[in-house]
């Protein structure tokens, strides 16, 4: 059976040829702890499901989008005590997201879209530069964000790592990777210093100190039906988004 032509690492020569795919979709992750009961590799599975499963609903609704294979590691200067976890600097990411916006256009791709599933990823600077470079029309779909109404009717308390909303998509794509039972509570300890949480107030989170078991959000609620919910309701709306840029013309804002 061969594989399916909107997918980059299942389709072949003939396949792409004949499908001629005209934006495509850049799955991009992180490699790190995720509490103790889901795998380092949750962002990076997360991210591909997501971009699978919308490219899917555009393919079969006339679009023409491309799945690129996964960007497994992210920016995790703050979880480097972590055991395993792989950082990539934000010059590494710029020189990769160059690089394939590059490749891309060369071959008569010009729309290009950012799965991202991990929060530490900052595209917008990288974005405005390379965009301006290659004229390659640059998308961020930030995962978690996207669909906020179904978010907050879905989950008690989603989290903002490897809490709810991560462990129920896991139990639905993975359960065999979820081991629930040894989760931490996933609770943060605050800062001491007054006047760095309050809004428009930024710094970075020392992680290990102030998330002791990695996690943050309580996970103790998650389930796999909870998980399918969320994925359905994300995949269609980056599925409309791929069928309405794969059908852009030259000139409809903000293709220039």
């Amino acid at each position: 059976m061969a594989g399916r032509p909107f997918i980059l690492l299942e389709a072949n020569y003939r396949q792409l040829k004949e499908y001629a795919p005209n934006v495509a979709v850049l799955p991009w992750g992180a490699t790190e702890a995720h509490n103790y009961h889901l795998p380092h590799g949750t962002d990076v599975i997360e991210a591909s499901a997501v971009a699978e499963r919308g490219a899917a609903i555009a393919y079969d609704a006339g679009g023409k989008p491309l799945v690129l294979p996964a960007i497994p590691f992210g920016n995790n200067a703050q979880q480097l005590d972590q055991a395993a976890t792989i950082h990539l600097s934000t010059t590494t990411a710029f020189a990769i997201l160059l690089d394939v916006a590059r490749s891309l256009k060369s071959q008569g791709i010009d729309r290009l879209v950012i799965l991202n599933a991990h929060g530490g990823n900052d595209f917008k600077p990288l974005v405005r530069d390379i965009q301006t470079q290659t004229g390659v029309l640059l998308v961020v779909a930030n995962f978690n964000q996207m669909c906020p109404k179904e978010l907050d009717a879905i989950f008690d308390e989603p989290g903002d790592h490897a809490g709810e909303m991560e462990t129920s998509l896991l139990l639905h794509l993975c359960p065999q990777w979820v081991e629930l039972a040894q989760a931490g509570p996933g609770k943060r300890v605050p800062f001491a210093i007054n006047g760095l949480s309050q809004p428009g107030v930024w710094t970075p989170r020392p992680w290990n100190a102030v998330h002791p078991d990695t996690g943050c959000g309580d996970p103790s609620c998650a389930t796999a039906d909870k998980g399918k919910q969320y994925l359905d309701a994300v995949a269609a709306a980056l599925g409309s988004v791929l069928v309405a840029l794969s059908r852009a013309k030259k000139g409809e804002l903000p293709y220039l």
